[in-house]
C-alpha cells in the first residue's frame, strides 16, 4: 500500500470512529494537519466516494467474515442429511488430488 492509501485509510477511521461524516474535505483537512503533503486529491476522493453511505465500523466488524459465508449455512441449521453429503464430498476430492499424483504429475518433477 502507498503511503496515500495508507493516510487516506487512517483519516476514514479516525472520522468513522468520531462519527463524523466522511467526505473528501475532511479526510484532506486530516492528512494535512498530519504533515503529509505528498498524499493528492484524488485519493481522498476516491475514498470518500468508496465509503459513501456506508458504515466503516459494521465493515471492520466484518472483516474475517467474508469467506465463511458460504460455509455458515451447512453449519448452522443442516439435517443430519446434508452433513453427511458434505462428507462424502470431500474425500473425493480428496481422490481426485491422489489420482493426479499417481499420473507422474508433480510441482517438482
Amino acid at each position: 500500500m502507498s503511503t496515500a492509501e495508507l493516510a487516506s485509510s487512517y483519516a476514514a477511521l479516525i472520522l468513522a470512529d468520531d462519527g463524523v461524516e466522511i467526505t473528501a474535505d475532511k479526510l484532506h483537512t486530516l492528512i494535512k494537519a498530519a504533515k503529509l503533503e505528498e498524499v493528492e486529491p484524488i485519493w481522498t476522493s476516491l475514498f470518500a466516494k468508496a465509503l459513501e453511505g456506508k458504515d466503516v465500523k459494521e465493515l471492520l466488524s466484518n472483516v474475517g467474515s467474508g469467506g465463511g459465508a458460504a460455509a455458515a449455512p451447512a453449519a448452522g441449521g443442516a439435517a443430519g442429511g446434508d452433513a453427511e453429503e458434505a462428507k462424502e464430498e470431500a474425500p473425493k476430492e480428496e481422490e481426485k488430488e491422489e489420482s493426479d499424483e499417481d499420473m507422474g504429475f508433480g510441482l517438482f518433477d
